[in-house]
């Protein structure tokens, strides 16, 4: 770990709590999937809920903010004469010439209101265009898209402000599938998952864009986006990289603790779920770990651990999404594409279901489901679960079972999913102004989710 010193005088910016009926970053104004507002539905009206518009957009998985009256979204548009591969493993072979934007609609009518866009070569699997959603903070937003390039504008006018590119001013090598990891607002200080020598996670001032802290070290930084957790009496900042899980001091970047944990293919994605006393971090090639948080320090002790044996049937091993986590259940979509619930202190699975992913029952044996998506949002008693075939679930999750309430579809699948020769939407949705606003390759959509 290094750090570069803070300028004398510098002001630390408190953080400004977003209001109930704004989404402003990935997972929701805390980051933890939770929809706080009153007066949203309970299940579907015949026909599904009302569309109050629709908005053309480029190629992406990242999923819009709203902040402010304001929809922000990323987007992909090719360059005239340029095509992404057919196959999605093929786009690391070649550039792709290509613009990034970051599109700013009005949330009530999807009217355009601004535009910031710069040109980038694409040269990433899955190279549909940008991972990470916009986050929207003290007025500004800040953007990363896929080949590294992160910039800071004015939320109302699109204004730069500042821009950074990963591989060219941190020395770090693009990722197979880009980078993902969504930045976090921490105080004055901008953390990014970002890779390069002794420097994987790194925290930027939020006002200059200079760096201030550069921490961990891996082969690979993964594709996970950091968290901000309380417990052993302080604030804790989560990462998971390629090599290990890891709790640091936000303002420093110095390492409280770590423990060893490599998915397959470097794919550290979902964020790391804390649950009281319990953090829970898996992904592919069926790596996961409960680690139990010190009450009196920054510390944690190990509880469970999946240890790979031929008879094994235990735990969740997501992909792309994050499970939701409560009561001592993690709720969420495993490789093969089943849902489940799973006791995060002991890996016991509880029941499995293959309809939030895809809609509908499938075989016990079912082999097409790999990387399986749906993304769970709790508001009140109840869960929106958002799925990789374009429909939006009501449903209750429980240690018993799932209970579906309603379903209705949103958006078409328009991404290819690889090997399993199927269309996929894989962006995770926000949930504002009683509304739910997602996105697919082609549009965006919003529909009213008020009671």
């Amino acid at each position: 770990m290094r750090r570069l010193p803070l300028a004398a005088g510098l002001v630390l910016a408190l953080p400004i709590a977003a209001s109930a009926a704004d989404w402003p970053q990935f997972m929701g104004p805390n980051r933890d999937a939770v929809w706080a507002e009153a007066g949203i539905l309970k299940t579907f009206p015949k026909g599904g809920p009302k569309v109050l518009w629709r908005v053309p957009v480029g190629g992406g998985y990242a999923g819009p903010a709203v902040a402010g009256g304001r929809v922000y979204v990323a987007d992909k548009v090719l360059k005239a004469g340029a095509a992404d591969p057919k196959n999605p493993f093929d786009g690391g072979k070649a550039k792709t010439p290509a613009s990034e934007r970051v599109l700013c609609l009005d949330a009530k009518t999807g009217k355009e209101l601004w535009k910031h866009e710069y040109d980038v070569a694409y040269q990433v699997q899955y190279p549909t265009g940008p991972r990470c959603t916009p986050l929207v903070r003290d007025g500004k937003v800040y953007s990363l898209g896929a080949m590294g390039d992160l910039h800071k504008l004015d939320a109302a006018t699109g204004a730069l402000e500042w821009a950074k590119n990963f591989p060219k001013d941190c020395g770090a090598k693009v990722p197979v599938w880009g980078f993902a990891g969504h930045p976090l607002v921490y105080k004055n200080l901008l953390v990014c998952l970002v890779g390069g020598e002794d420097g994987v996670v790194r925290a930027f001032d939020r006002e200059s864009g200079k760096e201030v802290w550069a921490a961990l070290s891996a082969s690979e930084p993964g594709y996970n986006s950091p968290t901000l957790i309380e417990a052993g009496g302080t604030t804790q900042l989560v990462v998971w990289t390629a090599k290990e899980l890891a709790g640091l001091n936000p303002e420093t970047g110095s390492k409280y603790w770590s423990v060893p944990l490599e998915p397959s293919y470097g794919m550290s994605i979902m964020v790391p779920r804390q649950d009281g006393d319990l953090l829970f971090a898996a992904g592919i090639g069926n790596v996961g770990v409960t680690v139990k948080l010190d009450p009196k320090k920054p510390a944690v002790t190990e509880v469970w651990r999946h240890k790979p044996a031929p008879t094994a049937k235990v735990g969740v091993y997501p992909v792309n999404m994050t499970p939701f986590a409560e009561n001592g259940v993690l709720y969420g979509a495993d490789q093969p594409g089943m849902f489940r619930a799973v006791e995060a202190a002991t890996g016991k699975r509880l029941w499995e279901t293959f309809r939030p992913v895809f809609g509908e029952d499938k075989p016990a044996d079912f082999k097409d489901g790999g990387t399986g998506t749906a993304f769970v949002v709790k508001n009140a008693d109840r869960y929106f679960i958002f799925n990789e075939v374009g429909e939006l679930i009501v449903a209750k999750l429980t240690p018993q079972g799932y209970e579906e309430l309603g379903k209705a579809k949103l958006l078409d699948p328009t991404t290819p999913a690889g090997v399993a020769k199927r269309q996929v939407v894989w962006s995770h949705p926000a949930f504002a102004d009683k509304c739910v606003f997602a996105r697919n390759d082609k549009e965006v959509v919003c529909a009213s989710l008020a009671e």
